[in-house]
């Protein structure tokens, strides 16, 4: 065995394209001691696994820097350095799209309408047009160089030589107008093609970023579960620590309110501890000294002093937050259509320029470096990619919007591609399938009596006990009673009097140990028992509610052809009723967050494409290791931030229409993507020059421009047909 072996994560910064993420992976992939490197474009990280003994992460730092990239490999206040990082990165993009917005539409407008006589037209548009080509479309020129360097090209490619071209071709014509002039030329300017592309391209960039950069804050999510600082007993003496200084074997202290610091062991205290997180079970948790407790859990109620047994990346909260930067960071099942397009047609279209150039120098009339200079520029406008930056933006822009009217946000082009072919769904039960909070399910009544429903609900008001308010919340009363001797029997319940009344309330262990009997029946299914004056007048079932909307649900997946599973960190007899109330078959109990994620590994293994359903910082690991990640808005943001799509309301008959919803959106995409290049492919040919041997006629950068404005239109109007889709 390799002790040397590691599997770490570091950061990325300065992808703009799923081209350099290949780049970056490549780089790092070829070093000596790299086993395996797996970049995510969309979480802008890089999975690495490498022999230590080999190569250090600083080796890796200057081979990605060598490229043009950056790579963060530090971990202190990493979280606050991408979270900076990001935000000026968006910030510039913002700003570079508000500038481009700004001196395009004059530009636009300015050219389209030659009515309009302004004196020196073609130099005021020469000076509008310098903002967008020189700030605004930078990033493209500077990608597409970095790409030209290591013999590389992709969609920035395109957009820098067409827009190049025809900015320079158009500055030329307005420094030195009696060149065309003399050749017996009108000396076009095509300011607004270059401009107006720039624009294009960046809204959808802009577009792209907006729903990329919640990607990596599922990380950030999961870290700041943990405090920053704790309290630690060291010889008799308080400390307060930071995290990082904590060992194992400290004595820590956590608060009411707090949340658990580290895994460890109860060692004084008692207190109720909520681990829907770890466990997904609803009910918080009775802790006692000698209990185990773990990371990122909530304190509930009382003090506890904990001793520390794992710390740090020992924690099982720093294992779902390996598991979910590891899911995360494999490749999405299908990469970005525009991408894999550009792969085959940029390199195209960049042959068929140079050979219109070649073929014109040589072959053409005279002046004919004249005529091979403007077939070349019509060539490389009029297959210029703005549709094609459109398809994916445009349709998803109205195709979020029609999901959302319905309570369906779609985050993503990789979840709408794997939705359509998902076949079997996962759904976690706390939250999901059920509401996720206790409430109570059953009462029953051997005395009804409206002062001792009355006196309950203040005893229940009053207690700190987590199921105090779900039995309160089955009565309308407005005022407490003045009880007496009120006290909370930790674990157990409480007691207090009322005039001749004494109450006790509680499980059955606290009626026991009153030696108060239960009447035949009551034992089954009840969880708290009131008693006054030594007699149960009263028991509840408390549970989790089911979903109105859950059996409907599995109905409509199942009418579809898809398989649907039930997991569940609960008991095996509240997910037995569960999974038999909505019809799940296929369900499993007391599944931790490692064995759901392993279990939709094994399903993928098996050839299942998997949608993964939940709420909770449970549910996150599988999410992202599933196919598609399906959270419930009301859920955590670590979950949320871990999905795909978000479903808004509480009905779970929209997981079936975001699926249908999904479908419709990517095939409108496809229709996009043809239409994206209809009008290019076919009038290619003719701005090259085929037709003028034939009659003389020479297609206009002009019209190249137009051409290619038509399909970007043709693109649009199809996207707007989804707002009726999903339904």
């Amino acid at each position: 065995m390799n002790t040397n072996l590691k599997k770490e994560i570091f950061v990325v910064t300065g992808m703009s394209c799923a081209a350099c993420a290949g780049s970056v992976e490549s780089m790092i992939a070829s070093l000596p001691g790299v086993s395996s490197a797996s970049v995510n474009y969309a979480g802008a990280n890089v999975y690495v696994s490498y022999d230590s003994g080999i190569i250090m992460p600083a080796d890796m730092v200057k081979a990605v820097e060598s490229v043009g990239y950056g790579l963060i490999i530090e971990e202190e206040n990493l979280d606050e350095k991408l979270a900076i990082l990001e935000k000026q990165h968006f910030t510039e993009l913002r700003v570079k799209l508000g500038v481009g917005i700004i001196f395009s539409i004059p530009v636009f407008v300015l050219s389209m309408f030659h009515s309009i006589q302004i004196e020196n037209l073609n130099w005021l548009l020469l000076v509008l047009s310098i903002p967008v080509i020189g700030y605004s479309g930078s990033g493209f020129f500077v990608n597409a160089w970095k790409q030209a360097r290591h013999r590389m090209v992709n969609m920035d490619t395109l957009v820098a030589l067409s827009t190049g071209i025809a900015f320079i071709f158009s500055a030329v014509n307005t420094f030195l107008p009696d060149l065309f002039l003399r050749a017996g030329l009108q000396p076009h300017v095509y300011f607004e093609s270059a401009v107006v592309i720039i624009t294009f391209i960046l809204t959808g960039k802009f577009l792209e970023e907006r729903s990329k950069g919640r990607a990596s804050s599922v990380i950030r999510s999961l870290m700041n579960l943990q405090p920053k600082t704790l309290t630690v007993t060291r010889n008799g003496i308080e400390l307060e620590l930071p995290l990082a200084g904590v060992a194992p074997g400290d004595q820590v202290m956590v608060r009411p309110g707090d949340r658990i610091p580290v895994d460890g062991e109860v060692a004084s205290g008692q207190s109720y501890i909520d681990e829907s997180m770890i466990s997904g079970e609803p009910l918080p948790v009775f802790k006692t000294p000698g209990t185990n407790v773990y990371t990122g859990t909530l304190n509930s109620s009382g003090n506890l002093v904990i001793t520390a047994l794992k710390t740090g990346k020992n924690t099982l909260l720093a294992g779902i937050i390996a598991m979910v930067q590891e899911a995360q960071s494999g490749k999405p099942p299908i990469q970005k259509l525009a991408d894999k397009i550009a792969s085959v047609f940029v390199p195209v279209v960049l042959a068929l320029a140079l050979i219109t150039f070649v073929t014109w120098w040589f072959l053409g009339p005279e002046p004919s470096l004249t005529f091979a200079f403007l077939t070349t520029i019509s060539v490389l406008i009029i297959a210029c990619p703005c549709a094609l930056g459109l398809a994916t933006p445009t349709a998803l822009m109205v195709g979020i919007g029609s999901g959302a009217s319905r309570g369906i946000l779609i985050r993503n082009p990789a979840s709408l591609e794997t939705a359509c072919s998902v076949n079997a769904v996962i759904f976690d039960k706390t939250g999901t399938l059920t509401s996720g909070k206790p409430a109570v399910s059953k009462s029953t009544w051997i005395r009804e009596d409206e002062i001792l429903k009355h006196l309950l609900f203040s005893l229940e008001k009053r207690s700190a006990h987590p199921l105090a308010y779900a039995i309160a919340a089955t009565f309308s009363f407005d005022e407490m009673l003045p009880v007496e001797n009120f006290k909370d029997i930790p674990g157990k319940g409480l007691s207090a009097d009322y005039l001749k009344f004494s109450c006790l309330v509680g499980n059955q262990s606290l009626m026991s140990e009153h030696e108060i009997g239960l009447p035949i029946g009551f034992a089954d299914g009840n969880s708290v028992f009131y008693a006054v004056n030594g007699e149960v007048i009263a028991a509840f079932s408390i549970g989790d509610i089911l979903r109105e909307s859950s059996a409907n649900a599995v109905n409509l997946l199942r009418n579809n052809g898809i398989e649907v599973f039930m997991l569940t960190g609960d008991k095996e007899p509240a997910a037995g009723a569960i999974a038999s109330q909505v019809g799940i078959t296929n369900y499993y109990a007391g599944v931790l967050p490692a064995d759901k994620k392993h279990f939709v590994s094994e399903l993928k293994q098996k050839g299942y494409k998997v949608a993964m359903v939940g709420d909770g910082i449970n549910d996150s690991a599988a999410m992202a290791e599933a196919d598609l990640g399906i959270a419930m808005a009301s859920g955590s943001d670590i979950a949320i931030d871990s999905a795909g799509i978000i479903l808004m309301k509480s009905d779970l008959d929209a997981v079936a229409h975001a699926i249908r919803l999904s479908k419709a959106t990517v095939r409108i995409i496809r229709q996009n993507f043809f239409w994206a290049f209809f009008y290019n492919i076919v009038a290619i040919p003719v701005a090259a020059g085929v037709l003028y041997p034939v009659n003389g006629f020479l297609l206009s950068p002009m019209i190249a421009g137009a051409a290619m404005a038509m399909s970007s239109v043709t693109v649009v109007m199809n996207s707007l047909r989804l707002r009726k889709a999903g339904s």
